[in-house]
C-alpha cells in the first residue's frame, strides 16, 4: 500500500503546454482550488513532479 498525499491545484493552467494541461486532468483536476487525493505510485510522483509549480502537496495519513 503506497501513503497518500492530497494536492490543490493554485494557479491555472491558461496559456500552459498541451502536456501539463492533459497531466493536470489525468491527475482528476477540473477547476482552481480544487483539491484530490492520490496514491504516491511511481507514475503519480512522476505526473505531480511535472505540473509541481501548478499545484499544493500535503501529505496525508
Amino acid at each position: 500500500m503506497y501513503p497518500k498525499v492530497k494536492l490543490t491545484q493554485v494557479k491555472s493552467v491558461i496559456n500552459r503546454p498541451k502536456d501539463q494541461k492533459a497531466t493536470m486532468v489525468a491527475l482528476g483536476f477540473k477547476k482552481m482550488n480544487q483539491s484530490v487525493v492520490k496514491e504516491c505510485t511511481p507514475q503519480i510522483l512522476g505526473m505531480i513532479k511535472k505540473v509541481s509549480h501548478l499545484v499544493k502537496i500535503e501529505e496525508t495519513e
